[in-house]
Order: structure tokens, then C-alpha cells, then sequence
């Protein structure tokens, strides 16, 4: 099989799947430690990287495992308020001390490791990032880097503040198939780019639906206090770990925070994007009954479609309009695109407009293609761009090796000041449409106007503001419970 193929499939393996394997192989490895045996193959301890995993199950099981294969990473110590969640990291990694609260985890054993990797609901990324970096950590993020735009332009800064190597867990940035996009625009073989498309099929959880009207019992092996950390305290509710929180606000970024990160991202890097300059959406909504249609609030929507504008940069000719759609809405199939040609990945996918054609993705920037596809049997370029081993897979290992190398001494594909301005655009999305549904009473009494609604949100980057409309710049930088802040 070539190493194309491999890194195809790799990219399209689920994340169920993905998980399963790498929990496996890290099993495996942690029999007998490398850095246990020593002789032939023995790190010197300069050459290691000393690992906090904060969010042991789920992804972060998998992120840990992955730091590991790369054979030069020593998972230290756990962290994870569900006991269930943490098992199978335990018992892959039964020397690494295992803690419930990260901030005890930090205090009492900060300096007995080099990085940490976090990998918790939305919700606690930003004050479990921000207090590791001012401990002189490298950090891991999974994506969405962060859960409000103001956490992820903190991040950003603090990055370069105290000199650590981030990196955000969008593995496709590492991907040969972004870098071969690059390649093509580069050389002109599409044009000037203007428009940009990118879809998915998620949510694949809960959404558009109100907060339930009766609450659970609290499993015992949770730790609910510490789950909800900087969210607002409310009641358990059945199901709502350890996946469905990411439909709700109070703790989620829903399909665009999930799956943006790695739709966008290939357009941020291709074209050099920044910051938005303006926003506006549609918002699907459920059906109450045969006479009425709902929003919900607290819940993000079934389905959206957002409009986000970017000035021009030095690699277009004028702004572009980054088209983002979820809930199984797709843009209108290219006219160069077969009838039973695949469309993105089907589910998923990123296309590129230009004035001398277009190309397109899959899921991480992964099969990309020139339109027709025909076009891809004509059209050799150089590669210029240096690719990272093993593609996407290698974006574990790219991080391992360029945090014990240390700051600025080698490049990762998704640091802060990457990551950071694509989790903006994509929290920037959501600003519009939490918009939608605020409400308001008509000055007659007669009801609600729901003034966000169908409007252009206008965005003072500087200032990290909405300039025509207030009401939503509460979402900006939102309220932490009491007992929490962001460290600064």
C-alpha cells in the first residue's frame, strides 16, 4: 500500500476506532518502558518528554497514547475527574500517579514534568492551558482551542509570552494533503482564491433541544463539581457525559468547534487568513409541535449556515467569504464534479473557488483534488513544502520532539498563533449565531423581536467587540463560576 493510501485511510478511520488502536498499542508499550530498560535504546532523560495528561478518556486516551508511540515520551502522571473515563489510560500507564483536580496535580507536582496535554470538555481548556504555560510547560490542546474568543486571543498571546511549544490537536495541519494544496495555489494553478466552502455532516450528538426538566444521579465515579469548572452550576443530567455536552453552550462549541478546526484550518493555511471582519448566518430549528418552531437558547442548533468574511491577505486579491455549513447541509455541487463523483468525503470537505478553477479536500485537509478530476493526471507541481513524517500521524511526535528541543528550535504545524486565529473565526461563527436567538420584548407588549436575526455582525478586531450590536458581545468573554479565572 503507498504511503498516500496509508495516510488517506488514516485520516477517514473514526475516531471510535482510532482510539481503540492507539489504547491498544500504548497497553502494549507500557509492558516494559523504554526508558525503564536502559542500554540499547535508553533516552537519556534530556531526551524525553515528561507528559501531564490532563483528560485521560475519550481523545485524550488516544492523544496520550499516540505521545507515547513516539518513543520518546513518559506519561508521568493522569488526570481526570471520571474514574471510568481514566480506566483504561490507568491501566495502560499503571506507573503514571493519577490525580482528580488538575490544579492539585499542578501544585504539588510541577516540577516533575515538562508538558502537559489537555484534553477536557470545551468548557476548562483555556484555565488548564493557561495556568500549565505559566508554569513553563509546553501544552497540547485538543480543538477547539478554546471555548470563548477572548480565552483563545489570552492563549495566543501567552504562547509567546512564556516561550513554550503549543500545539492545538487538529492532526490534519501535519497532513501531506494540505501542504499539496498549498503547493497548487501557490503555483497559480487555480487562480486568485475569492470563496471557500466547508461542511460536515455532524452534529452526531443532541442539539436544538431544551435543557431536561428532570435531573440524574451524579455517577459515582464523577466528580460533577470539577467537570463543570468555569460553566455555571446546574443539576447532572442523564447522558450529557461523556459526549453529548457538546451540543450545549455552557460547555460546548457544537459542530463548529468539533469538526471546524479541521475544515478551516486548510483555507487558513493556503491563503494566510486571519481574523474575521464579519459574520452573518441562517440557524435551523425543530419542530415544537405541528403549529410552532423552536430555538432553544442553551442548545446550539440542529444546523447553521455562516458567512465569514476575511480582509485580504498576501496571498489573495481581495477579501474572502469562508462559507461554513453544518447539520448535513452542503454548497451546490461544482459543475466540473461528475454526478457520481464524490463530493468532499461525502459527509465532510473543504472546496476552494477560484478564478482559474477549483480544488477541494476531505475530512483534515486529507485526498485533495483539482476540478475536474481529471485535471490531477495533468498538473505536476514541485513539492516545495517540506512534509512531516508519517503525515498526520506524525503530529504527536512533531510536538514530542520539538518541546525537548525547546522554543523556536523546531516547527510544529498547529501552534498558538495558528491555532488561535482559526478558533477565533470559528467562535467568531457561533457569536452570530447565538445572536439569532436573543430576544427581546416588543415595545408594544405584543411579543418578541428577535433583533440579531438577519443581520451582518461587524467585528472590531483590536477591540475584540461587535460593533452594531451589543447584546451578543457577552459571549466574547463569558462569566467564569465563581472560584474560577483565567489566570492573567
Amino acid at each position: 500500500m503507498s504511503e498516500k493510501k496509508i495516510n488517506s485511510e488514516a485520516a477517514r478511520s473514526s475516531r471510535r476506532d482510532f482510539i481503540k488502536n492507539a489504547a491498544v498499542a500504548a497497553a502494549g508499550f507500557m509492558i516494559v518502558p523504554r526508558h525503564v530498560l536502559g542500554g540499547k535504546g535508553f533516552l537519556a532523560p534530556s531526551d524525553r518528554l515528561v507528559i501531564a495528561g490532563v483528560g485521560a478518556g475519550g481523545k485524550g486516551q488516544s492523544d496520550i497514547a499516540s505521545f507515547f508511540q513516539s518513543g520518546k515520551a513518559e506519561i508521568a502522571f493522569l488526570c481526570d475527574v471520571d474514574d471510568r473515563r481514566a480506566a483504561e489510560s490507568r491501566k495502560a500507564f499503571p506507573r503514571a500517579k493519577y490525580y482528580k483536580d488538575w490544579r492539585e496535580l499542578f501544585d504539588k507536582e510541577a516540577k516533575k514534568f515538562d508538558a502537559v496535554s489537555v484534553a477536557t470538555p470545551d468548557h476548562n481548556h483555556a484555565v488548564t492551558t493557561l495556568a500549565a504555560m505559566q508554569l513553563g510547560k509546553h501544552v497540547y490542546v485538543q480543538k477547539p482551542l478554546t471555548h470563548d474568543i477572548y480565552e483563545a486571543r489570552v492563549l495566543t498571546d501567552a504562547a509567546k509570552r512564556y516561550k513554550v511549544v503549543t500545539q492545538m490537536g487538529n492532526q490534519g495541519a501535519s497532513g501531506d494533503g494540505v501542504r499539496q494544496l498549498m503547493e497548487w495555489y501557490n503555483a497559480g494553478i487555480i487562480g486568485d482564491v475569492h470563496t471557500v466552502y466547508s461542511w460536515t455532516n455532524r452534529p452526531v450528538w443532541p442539539q436544538g433541544i431544551p435543557w431536561p426538566a428532570s435531573k440524574a444521579d451524579i455517577p459515582k465515579e464523577l466528580d460533577w463539581d470539577l467537570w463543570l469548572g468555569t460553566a455555571p452550576y446546574k443539576d447532572y443530567i442523564d447522558k450529557l457525559v461523556p459526549f453529548n455536552w457538546r451540543g450545549w453552550w455552557d460547555y460546548g462549541t457544537g459542530a463548529l468547534g468539533d469538526m471546524g478546526c479541521h475544515l478551516i484550518e486548510p483555507a487558513f493555511r493556503v491563503l494566510n487568513l486571519a481574523y474575521v471582519k464579519d459574520v452573518e448566518c441562517s440557524v435551523g430549528s425543530v419542530y415544537v409541535d405541528e403549529f410552532k418552531r423552536g430555538y432553544f437558547p442553551e442548545s446550539c442548533p440542529p444546523s447553521s449556515h455562516v458567512t465569514m468574511t476575511f480582509p485580504k491577505t498576501s496571498k489573495t486579491q481581495g477579501p474572502v467569504r469562508l462559507h461554513w455549513m453544518d447539520g448535513g447541509i452542503q454548497p451546490e455541487r461544482p459543475e466540473e464534479l461528475g454526478p457520481n463523483e464524490m463530493f468532499g468525503d461525502g459527509g465532510n470537505g473543504t472546496l476552494f473557488i477560484g478564478t482559474k478553477g477549483k480544488m477541494m479536500c476531505s475530512t483534515y485537509g486529507a485526498d485533495p483534488r483539482l476540478l475536474p478530476l481529471s485535471r490531477n493526471q495533468e498538473v505536476q507541481v514541485p513539492k516545495t513544502i517540506p512534509r512531516v513524517p508519517q503525515s498526520a500521524n506524525g503530529h504527536y511526535a512533531q510536538w514530542v520532539e520539538a518541546s525537548i528541543a525547546g522554543y523556536g528550535k523546531k516547527e510544529v504545524s498547529s501552534p498558538f498563533e495558528i491555532a488561535g486565529p482559526v478558533t477565533e473565526a470559528l467562535l467568531m461563527a457561533n457569536l452570530a449565531i447565538r445572536g439569532f436567538d436573543i430576544q427581546k420584548p416588543k415595545s408594544d407588549g405584543s411579543g418578541f423581536d428577535y433583533p440579531g436575526r438577519y443581520i451582518k455582525l461587524l467585528w472590531d478586531n483590536q477591540n475584540m467587540k461587535v460593533t452594531n450590536f451589543d447584546d451578543v458581545n457577552q459571549f466574547v468573554k463569558r462569566e467564569y463560576r465563581q472560584g474560577w479565572k483565567l489566570g492573567v
